[in-house]
């Protein structure tokens, strides 16, 4: 009997059910962990670009953390970047590199970066970008006399950078250098005609005297000796003739694991660097694009397509907080929304 009571008291007895964790505030775009994911990105997408700049963070425009277990979470990132003045193959470390100026004809990058957070440590899974200049309207509007862009393939373009790193090979006594790929062009017209332009360069094996004997003798150097530099130069075609070029080596460097070298991606099989660059990758454009220049295997799985998705999601759960809050009512488990998403603006908006 006294069993049978102890059994109907103990079913009696109250269950208290397990009440779930709030989840996690969501992450704001200027949140330091957001910044701290932007970087890695940013990082990893300079790192893997074998073309064209450096890019800089200019705006971070959505953020997602999906979790996955302890200590281990997915992170969706969207990043508009600004093109920097540093050409991609430079030593120069990103945060000594300046963001080339609205009125330099300004290039965007637009990335979806898929990440993954593991025990504390950020790693890149996939990455998707593209790039675009500023609009010619834009430009003009606010300099009405600053030059454009011009397509990299341009004939002036192609005779400026021919002529210039002709010009420096015929002077030099060091190694002869051979043509990569045009990173920019700009063309003037008025009070002058003037072709400016930047070029990616490489040391042969020849120095600029045995190079007169036999050019076609002479050869990028192998991989583990190569010597990568950067030209600019200015030809002014009216109204007076005139030529100027400046070209600086940046010494061997280790390439990044996995990554091929600018010399094995710009030129087609059996084409000599002084022939010019790689037409599939420049043809009819004025700049080079992330799209192209930066191919992660699996960039399928950046799930960009979820960023808008998300965006409405947030903005309408803005709207509603808002409209509780002016009303002082918060619902259950209320969370104080993030500052709103795009992030701020570091330079510049295009």
């Amino acid at each position: 009997m006294k069993a049978l009571v102890a059994l109907i008291l103990l079913v009696q007895l109250p269950i208290h059910k397990a009440v779930p964790a709030a989840p996690p505030a969501p992450l704001g775009c200027d949140d330091p962990e957001s910044e701290a994911a932007a970087e890695v990105a940013v990082s990893y997408i300079n790192g893997h670009s074998r073309h064209g700049y450096k890019f800089a963070l200019n705006r971070i425009e959505n953020i997602r953390v999906l979790p996955q277990g302890p200590n281990n979470d997915i992170i969706f990132l969207e990043v508009d970047l600004l093109e920097t003045t540093c050409p991609i193959l430079s030593p120069t470390l990103l945060a000594n590199c300046t963001v080339r100026s609205f009125t330099d004809h300004a290039v965007e990058g637009d990335c979806d970066v898929k990440l993954q957070k593991l025990n504390g440590q950020l790693s890149v899974l996939a990455s998707k970008c593209h790039s675009h200049a500023d609009s010619s309207e834009d430009i003009i509007q606010i300099c009405p006399d600053c030059p454009l862009l011009a397509r990299l393939n341009d004939t002036e373009v192609l005779a400026a950078v021919t002529a210039a790193l002709n010009d420096h090979n015929s002077k030099t006594t060091d190694a002869y250098l051979k043509l990569l790929e045009i990173g920019r062009a700009r063309i003037q017209y008025n009070p002058a005609h003037v072709v400016s332009a930047e070029f990616a360069v490489a040391a042969t094996n020849c120095s600029a005297a045995e190079a007169k004997a036999n050019v076609e003798s002479c050869q990028l150097l192998p991989d583990d000796q190569s010597n990568f530099g950067f030209c600019t130069a200015t030809k002014v075609i009216r109204p007076t003739e005139d030529l100027s070029v400046d070209c600086q080596l940046y010494g061997h460097q280790v390439p990044t694991p996995g990554v091929p070298f600018l010399s094995r991606v710009s030129q087609p099989p059996g084409q000599d660097a002084t022939a010019g660059i790689n037409p599939s990758v420049v043809q009819g454009f004025p700049n080079h694009n992330l799209k192209l220049s930066h191919n992660n295997p699996v960039a399928s799985e950046s799930s960009s397509a979820e960023f808008p998705t998300v965006a409405r999601s947030v903005a309408k759960r803005a709207v509603a907080e808002v409209a509780q809050r002016d009303k002082g009512i918060h619902p259950v488990g209320f969370v104080p929304l993030p500052p709103p998403c795009p992030g701020k603006i570091r330079h510049f908006k295009i």
